[in-house]
């Protein structure tokens, strides 16, 4: 588990092909046991196990399903990601419970200046817009996020300066203002694990 709350940045050093899946070299300075053999790493929102590592990287690998359905499969050489060490029992929940289990893909779709602040809306998969609802939480690319509004497309959040600065968020609105029209920049979306088990009690008393 994880809290959504991003430590550090990674940059991806090397991508090596293998049978229908990819492993990825992340450039990353993670203490030594959150980067031991079998440790859980969240990558820009992905839930991936640590299968290599030194001081100043690790490796993970990423299979078919995860490459289908997150934005891992588009990382090229030099792509920045999120990163966040699993969750460890008496360690301060900040954010949000996350799981790092991907629920879709997302779009940055819109943004406007608040002061030093950006308004930024999503499109959200149409499924996922149920379990979005003003003041809950949601997880873009591995970071924790409070909704502020809603509409038929996704949802609208704010993002303070430390989280631009701190996270990959501040070159996902970058790569907006460069994008043309169904070119949007995808991002990966795990929606509130409470309004999923809401949903599954509720189903199962009707």
């Amino acid at each position: 588990m994880f809290t959504g709350l991003v430590q550090s940045t990674g940059v991806i050093e090397a991508i090596t092909d293998a049978s229908e899946a990819k492993r990825l070299r992340i450039g990353a300075s993670l203490a030594e046991g959150d980067r031991a053999l079998g440790a859980s790493v969240c990558v820009s929102g992905v839930c991936l196990t640590v299968t290599d590592s030194g001081p100043d990287f690790f490796t993970a690998d990423a299979a078919f399903e995860t490459l289908a359905v997150t934005t891992l499969g588009g990382l090229t050489v030099g792509s920045k990601v999120n990163l966040e060490p699993s969750l460890r029992v008496g360690d301060s929940l900040g954010g949000h419970l996350v799981s790092g289990h991907v629920d879709g893909v997302g779009r940055l779709r819109r943004v406007e200046a608040r002061g030093d602040a950006r308004e930024c809306w999503f499109w959200a998969p149409e499924e996922l817009r149920r379990y979005v609802a003003v003041k809950g939480s949601i997880t873009v690319d591995g970071v924790s996020l409070t909704v502020n509004a809603v509409d038929d497309e996704g949802f609208m959040v704010g993002l303070i300066p430390h989280t631009l600065e701190v996270t990959t968020l501040g070159a996902l609105i970058d790569a907006l203002a460069g994008a043309g029209e169904g070119e949007e920049p995808r991002c990966n979306l795990e929606v509130d694990l409470l309004a999923r088990y809401v949903e599954r009690l509720l189903g199962a008393r009707a």
